[in-house]
């Protein structure tokens, strides 16, 4: 009997998430927070009080199931930008998600070397851990609001395209840590072959994907979505297998595929979009509980003026200058400037980093968790207001709406 009451149990707490990823959206409209800080500072409050919860959980297990989700959240995302809108923004979004990347790390890197004190290799893997955007919490902010102009697009393109250049440049940049005598090379190298490869395979896979929808009919409408996931699964491995960016892979998949036209194609959009919105929160959830294997005591201040350096000088001076030549109003390059919010990709970087044992990985995973709080909390629940304060047309929508 004991079996039996401690299986219930573990149904009562999966259900119970569960019962709460549904509520998140409708509790997110109510309280001016996104609901990923939610459940990432519920998390790390009840590990904190029930430390026997948190002992259960592994940095490695956590990370795994963190890919995981970023696969059902890029696939997606990217779908639901589809390739007419990504085509026309694509110019801003390439810039940001590729050159944005790059300097906001270059930025992020002096500011941890020259005011902070890590080493040269410590704060190159700060700035690539904090230099992406999170998709996870822009597709969950946006994701029910209608933006207007092109200010939507970009910014959930940029979280799409941006985390698959920090995730390789992050590679580059462990492996450089790690390796005797490696040089800087390495890191160009880990980038252009994971991007290269990631989008090759991308493209790839988007059209066979596509040949199957429409070519291979199941006798089971049902299937359609479990097959949708599964090729979504097939992609994201057949790019790392190949040693590409899986995340770009899929998006990019997600994005030739959003616009296709297959049989039961609503049915296969509001699967994905179900999944996505369960991983939000099992992502959130999991990086939460490991909040207690890092010190955060003697990091939170450095943590929390980091934070507000990459939100009011690192990001708006990466991306200024990128923003000038693209014709954009300077409202809307403001709102793009603000909005660039952290979240599980950041955590899930430094989680990289502390798995592979890298030279000050500890005080990076409790500095980066302490900025991407200050992101999701602060930036992430005042973006309706700035897009008011700023007049760019947002309104409130949902995605069963006529």
């Amino acid at each position: 009997m004991g079996e039996i009451t401690n299986f219930g149990l573990a149904i009562l707490i999966v259900a119970a998430i569960l019962g709460a990823a549904v509520l998140s959206n409708k509790l997110s409209d109510r309280v001016p927070i996104p609901s990923p800080a939610i459940f990432l500072l519920a998390a790390a409050v009840t590990v904190h009080f029930w430390p026997a919860i948190g002992r259960a959980i592994s940095i490695v297990g956590v990370e795994r199931v963190a890919v995981v989700a970023l696969i059902l959240i890029l696939f997606d995302g990217g779908a639901r930008i589809g390739w007419r809108r990504f085509r026309a923004a694509a110019v801003p979004i390439s810039v940001l998600g590729i050159a944005g990347t790059f300097t906001t790390a270059a930025l992020i890197m002096l500011t941890g070397r020259y005011l902070f004190d890590f080493s040269w290799t410590g704060a190159g893997l700060l700035g690539a851990a904090l230099a992406p955007t999170d998709p996870a919490v822009m597709f969950s902010v946006l994701g029910n609001h209608e933006v207007g102009g092109r200010t939507g697009t970009i910014l959930e393109g940029e979280s799409g395209v941006n985390d698959p250049v920090g995730i390789a440049l992050m590679i580059g940049m462990i492996e450089f840590a790690t390796t005797d005598h490696a040089t800087f090379w390495v890191v160009v190298k880990e980038f252009a072959l994971e991007m290269s490869i990631g989008l090759a395979v991308g493209v790839a896979g988007a059209w066979l994907v596509l040949y199957s929808l429409r070519r291979l009919r199941l006798a089971n409408p049902a299937l359609y979505p479990l097959r949708s996931l599964a090729a979504a699964g097939v992609i994201y491995g057949a790019a790392a297998v190949a040693h590409g960016s899986g995340f770009l892979a899929v998006f990019v998949a997600g994005v030739l595929i959003g616009d296709a036209d297959y049989p039961f194609r609503r049915d296969v959009e509001r699967f994905h979009t179900s999944l996505a919105s369960l991983a939000e929160v099992v992502v959130f959830i999991g990086l939460g509980l490991t909040v207690h294997k890092v010190n955060l005591e003697p990091v939170w201040k450095d943590g929390l003026l980091i934070a507000l350096v990459l939100a009011f000088l690192a990001r708006p001076l990466a991306i200024a200058p990128l923003l000038v030549p693209l014709r954009m109003r300077r409202n809307e390059q403001i709102f793009v400037m603000w909005s660039g919010l952290k979240g599980a990709v950041p955590i899930l970087l430094a989680a990289f980093a502390l798995i592979q044992e890298a030279p000050g990985a500890e005080r990076i995973y409790g500095v980066v968790f302490v900025v991407v709080a200050f992101s999701v909390v602060v930036q992430g629940s005042t973006v309706p207001f700035a897009a008011r304060r700023l007049g760019i047309p947002m309104r409130l929508v949902y995605r069963g709406d006529p």
